[in-house]
């Protein structure tokens, strides 16, 4: 077996200015050494290059520590080389993202992951920031942990901490990812719309009660729906019209889909709700896809029934299937949101469940959950940064 390369590590640290990097290269490039790895972050201006090179031969360590100390001091900066031996790596399992958002994050949350990292005999190999405002979210890359175990340990540092903690699969399995379906109902948008038509008939509380005990599994989702819309009957169809102005949708929902959009992603929901609203929804967001029941209307009025197969906790994931088809997409490159107990099939089915401020026995099921109320929170789970939303934003500004 050949002698391992002699490598080097070279750490620059200082305040951070335009040009650092290129002359640092530039200083490299005067003696023969080969680049294996490059690790730059800038923490409030601050900056820390390190680069770790190999040689062949035995480098002339004197005059690389002249020549890089030189750049170091007429930069203002300290400088750092290690030497060492380029043994091969030892085997580690896969990449996996470790993603927490807080608000506020405290120490101790970064503390609780790194015990449990260290615990399991896995690496921390990469902390960065996806945003600082309206919560904290930080990434951390992780290599050597059991996906199951790691997820299991900080699942319960995230109810001891209050905060959320997703585990994924790094790597191409993250970035495969291609088509979202969301619930509607307190997911896309803050209301209950059955509960809006309900008030509008003088049946709120008793139509709120239905559905508070069908999203939490205690009663069959079919039965319930009907018992609700029977309360509706009546109602002229106008109301309909009425509530499309009095719909919240959820903050951040339309940054979510807009985001999505510009990177490809083919977007959907799938209701337990109406027809007459999701059609708002597609057109009003740009959805390419939407399930969802149909309210009968008669003569200017709701009837109280509902038309054609009612969209319950199976119809969802059969949906989530039927767009997954449609969109050519596997349904290990799918994602489902959503927080009743009648999204449970969808978001188990899916590659990535979501449990968006969701009732527990959801949360339990989920891949992972969020309690936030910023629905582009979701974004973060894939990486894509408030930074990158926003220069998007930007460069659609000045193209317009």
């Amino acid at each position: 077996m050949p002698d391992p390369q002699t490598t080097l590590l070279v750490t620059l640290t200082g305040r951070d200015r335009p040009g650092v990097t290129s002359r640092l290269f530039t200083a490299l490039a005067e003696h023969p050494l080969s680049v294996t790895d490059v690790e730059q972050v800038v923490i409030r201006g601050r900056l820390i290059l390190g680069v770790l090179l190999t040689c062949d031969a035995a480098p002339d360590l004197t005059a690389i520590h002249r020549h890089v100390a030189a750049l170091a001091a007429d930069l203002g900066m300290e400088v750092e080389i290690t030497m060492g031996s380029a043994e091969p790596a030892p085997y580690r399992r896969g990449q996996l993202h470790v993603t927490v958002l807080g608000r506020p994050l405290i120490p101790a949350v970064i503390a609780a992951i790194a015990g449990r990292v260290a615990a399991s005999g896995a690496n921390i190999d990469r902390i960065g920031r996806l945003a600082h405002r309206p919560v904290t979210c930080l990434e951390f890359d992780v290599s050597g942990a059991d996906p199951a175990a790691l997820r299991s340990a900080l699942a319960a540092e995230s109810v001891r901490l209050g905060v959320d903690i997703a585990v994924q699969r790094g790597g191409l399995h993250r970035r495969a990812m291609r088509l979202v379906i969301m619930d509607v109902d307190s997911t896309l948008v803050q209301d209950e719309v059955i509960e809006l038509l309900a008030a509008k008939a003088g049946k709120g509380k008793e139509v709120a009660a239905l559905t508070e005990a069908a999203m939490r599994g205690e009663l069959d989702f079919a039965e319930a729906l009907r018992q609700r819309v029977a309360m509706l009957a009546g109602l002229p169809e106008s109301v309909v019209t009425e509530l499309l102005t009095e719909i919240r949708l959820a903050p951040g929902a339309r940054t979510l889909i807009r985001t999505l959009k510009r990177l490809g992603y083919r977007c959907g929901v799938v209701s337990g709700g109406f027809s007459q609203f999701t059609g708002w929804l597609t057109s009003e967001l740009g959805l390419d896809y939407a399930a969802a029941n149909t309210l009968e209307i008669e003569a200017g009025k709701l009837t109280g029934r509902v038309t054609g197969p009612i969209i319950d906790r199976p119809g969802k994931e059969q949906a989530l299937r039927s767009f997954a088809a449609q969109a050519g997409v596997p349904l290990s490159q799918t994602i489902a949101v959503g927080d009743g107990a009648n999204d449970l099939d969808m978001i188990a089915a899916a590659g990535l469940g979501v449990a968006f401020n969701a009732k527990p026995a959801v949360r339990d099921v989920a891949d992972t959950s969020l309690s936030v109320p910023h629905l582009d929170a979701i974004l973060y789970l894939l990486g894509i940064s408030s930074a990158d939303v926003a220069a998007a934003d930007a460069e659609d500004d000045q193209a317009s």
